[in-house]
């Protein structure tokens, strides 16, 4: 009786393990049948035509390595000014809004000041003055040439004349600061207003004063910026910077404003490590005034270095499955129909629409891929 179940046990477990087995052996050969159909896709020439596929064999092309960096919009020192005045007055009048255009000596504000009154009256007093000085000091120094004054008196005369005459000359000077003519003075023309002028061509960036505001000399009435040289200041890292040479390409964005992308070159690369092992790269942009850019845009940015030549695809001809990438190379097309097979392949990098691809030595000179409507067929179910 033991025997027996024993051995009814033994014959049990056989059976079993040998459905085991042929259960196995199928999983095994339906997976081998899921992989030969992927490595093989076969097409009509109806499904390639309506589907508007494309064949193409690869390229020779050159891919650069870019140093990814960030900067700003920015306008040279000579194309910014800031307005203000050496002696404070009131705003008088104004017609200016930020964003007006103006031409270098356009009047941009006018102020009052009594202050300028007494300058002028200084002024003409100190000329008046001068005169009388002038006529006593030559009168003294041909005295004491004939011995008949002190020089005591020569020298107290020669003094009093010089310090009217630097005095003259400062007020002068003062007029000439608040954009008076010291001529016009002269004539008995006497004004308690100014005008303050642009300094150079541009568009007002900045407006800090209102109608009937008191402006001190310390205040910033305005600023101007010329951008008719619009450029890039971008920030290179410390370990990037030995890369970079006047020249290079540089593709950027500005990412608040839209997606584009632009092209610029390196045009000049500091000489000093700011606070943040940082280098200021200046950089040119070709045609800037045609896209608008403004001063204190942020850019993002990529300078492009080495370059090295590379086999390449259309990035539509490249299929990413997971961690993994493929092509479809064509193997028959002599039936009609377009026979393709599944080629992994490494992606070494993209750009501009092309992808770099790997190994070389797996392809022929006149293979043929699918480059439009890869996707859909390494897809399709």
């Amino acid at each position: 009786m033991k025997s027996y179940f024993i051995n009814s046990i033994l014959v049990s477990s056989i059976l079993l393990l040998s459905a085991c087995m042929r259960t196995e052996k199928k999983d095994i050969d339906k997976g081998a049948e899921t992989t030969n159909q992927k490595t093989t896709i076969e097409l009509s020439e109806s499904q390639f035509n309506q589907n508007n596929m494309q064949l193409g064999r690869l390229k020779d092309l050159i891919f650069y390595e870019r140093i990814g960096v960030t900067g700003m919009i920015d306008v040279p020192p000579q194309n910014k000014a800031v307005v203000s005045i050496p002696v404070g007055g009131y705003v008088k009048q104004t017609s200016l809004l930020v964003g007006d255009r103006v031409g270098m000596g356009q009047v941009l504000v006018r102020l009052e000041n009594p202050e300028f009154v007494k300058i002028q009256q200084q002024y003409l007093e100190v000329k008046a003055r001068l005169k009388y000085l002038e006529a006593d000091y030559l009168r003294h120094q041909q005295l004491y040439e004939e011995n008949i004054t002190s020089e005591k008196n020569f020298l107290r005369s020669e003094a009093d004349y010089r310090t009217a005459m630097a005095t003259l000359n400062g007020l002068r000077q003062q007029l000439r600061l608040l954009h008076i003519s010291p001529e016009v003075v002269e004539s008995g023309k006497i004004t308690s207003e100014t005008s303050i002028y642009a300094p150079i061509d541009g568009s007002v960036s900045k407006m800090n004063i209102t109608r009937g505001a008191y402006i001190s000399p310390a205040t910033e009435i305005m600023e101007i910026i010329n951008t008719d040289h619009i450029h890039m200041e971008l920030s290179v890292f410390e370990k990037d910077i030995s890369k970079v040479r006047e020249g290079q390409n540089i593709i950027f964005s500005i990412p608040e404003s839209s997606k584009d992308e632009y092209e610029g070159k390196v045009h000049r690369v500091g000489s000093s490590i700011d606070e943040n092992r940082r280098v200021l790269v200046h950089g040119h942009i070709e045609d800037p005034m045609q896209f608008g850019f403004l001063k204190g845009m942020f850019v993002n940015a990529a300078i492009s270095t080495d370059s090295v030549s590379h086999k390449a695809l259309p990035q539509t001809g490249v299929v990413e499955d997971g961690d993994r990438f493929f092509v479809l190379r064509l193997i028959d097309s002599s039936g009609g129909n377009y026979v393709l097979e599944t080629v992994e392949v490494d992606v070494y990098r993209t750009e501009s629409g092309f992808t770099a691809i790997g190994p070389v030595e797996n392809f022929r000179a006149d293979d043929r891929f699918l480059i439009r409507g890869a996707f859909g067929v390494f897809h399709r179910e």
